[in-house]
């Protein structure tokens, strides 16, 4: 087994991208993430083989020191005390690498699920809940816009910090996030002016708050998908990866990146996609994906990590010139980042990051 290389804890990546075989696949994903030197591992959730607590721990059991974060799971699909153990065990489990990643999620969803929508001060009182029960409170006739709660308690022993990490997209999201979080996940393609104004728009709202701005790491989330990766894997992880968030929420990643709606409003009427049955990146073909790229402008797709190694390193770097204190190299195994990150790893200024704890929602030491 090769030697693990120094942990960098400005990079990330997201174990389990798209569509997994097998949860099962984290395994070697993570073993490799450590021994390339990744420093964080972040853990999206689905409803189907990608339940965020069990790949926690999973990926807890099966690390030594690289930081975990779920990005993001959704606080309303669980009782307040169950969020609030899971998040005590990970962080035991781990000794103090785990951050709770919450977002805001999807409204067609919960409204599926028959769960109440989720908004601003929703978050704002599940936070200072969490905190309070990590502190070993007991909260007695709680009662706020997360519900009516006679009696909640973990252990009153307790006097946990647990980072708290959100993932943010519009302004209200990003102010929240800058105002009561420990470190915020952007969305990914973003242009270098959302980026920079994302970053600004949370900093800001942490220094308003009465925080130090760099007590609140931001994070990009940058596609990267090189070139040594085969073309159809590309199209999706790039074309199939932005369709499907624009079947989701187009008007916000539009109205976002200051994007053109006509354009949005043509590629929701072309056929296949007004048509497809799911998600394009999960289940569109080599074929119906080359189609779909006709539909989304070059520049929509330029905000990612492309081409030889040299340039993905170069457009990573960018984004710690636009604000970002970590970036996650999004949509691509370790193994398939491995030629990024070993470039990255002979050219980068590792006293910049030398603060920076494992844990991706943790406190710069230089605080």
């Amino acid at each position: 087994m090769p030697t693990a290389a120094a942990a960098m804890n400005e990079l990330a990546f997201y174990t389990l991208a798209g569509a997994p075989r097998s949860p099962r696949d984290l395994i070697d994903e993570v073993k490799a993430a450590e021994t390339l030197g990744i420093g964080a591992c972040f853990i999206s959730e689905r409803f189907n083989i990608k339940e965020a607590a069990t790949l926690s721990g999973a990926v807890g059991a099966i690390s030594e020191r690289i930081g975990i974060a779920t990005a993001a799971t959704n606080h309303n699909t669980r009782h307040p005390t169950v969020t609030a153990a899971y998040a005590t065990t990970m962080h035991f489990l781990t000794g103090g690498r785990f951050s709770l990643g919450l977002g805001r999620g999807m409204d067609r969803m919960f409204d599926a699920m028959g769960v109440a929508r989720i908004k601003t001060r929703d978050l704002e009182d599940f936070v200072k809940l969490m905190r309070r029960l990590w502190n070993g409170e007991t909260v007695m006739n709680h009662e706020s816009s997360l519900g009516k709660f006679p009696a909640l308690r973990l252990d009153s022993a307790f006097r946990e910090h647990i980072p708290v990490t959100f993932t943010a997209f519009g302004p209200n999201s990003l102010e929240f996030g800058g105002r009561y979080c420990d470190a915020v996940v952007l969305h990914t393609f973003f242009t270098d002016e959302t980026t920079a104004r994302c970053v600004q728009a949370v900093k800001s709202a942490a220094e308003k708050a009465g925080r130090d701005p760099r007590s609140v790491r931001v994070w990009s989330c940058f596609a990267t998908i090189g070139d040594h990766i085969p073309e159809p894997v590309r199209l999706k992880k790039t074309v199939g990866r932005i369709a499907t968030y624009l079947q989701a929420y187009g008007d916000l990643m539009v109205r976002t990146n200051n994007w053109d709606p006509a354009v949005l409003k043509r590629f929701r009427e072309d056929p296949l996609v007004s048509n497809f049955p799911g998600a394009i990146d999960q289940i569109a073909t080599t074929a119906q994906l080359e189609h779909i790229g006709t539909l989304i402008p070059e520049a929509w797709l330029a905000p990612a990590a492309k081409g030889s190694p040299e340039q993905c390193v170069a457009a990573v770097c960018k984004q710690f010139d636009l604000g970002c204190d970590g970036v996650i190299l999004h949509g691509a195994s370790p193994t398939d980042l491995e030629p990024v990150v070993n470039e990255y790893a002979t050219t980068r200024d590792g006293s910049k990051f030398a603060d920076l704890p494992a844990n991706p929602g943790g406190l710069r030491t230089s605080i």
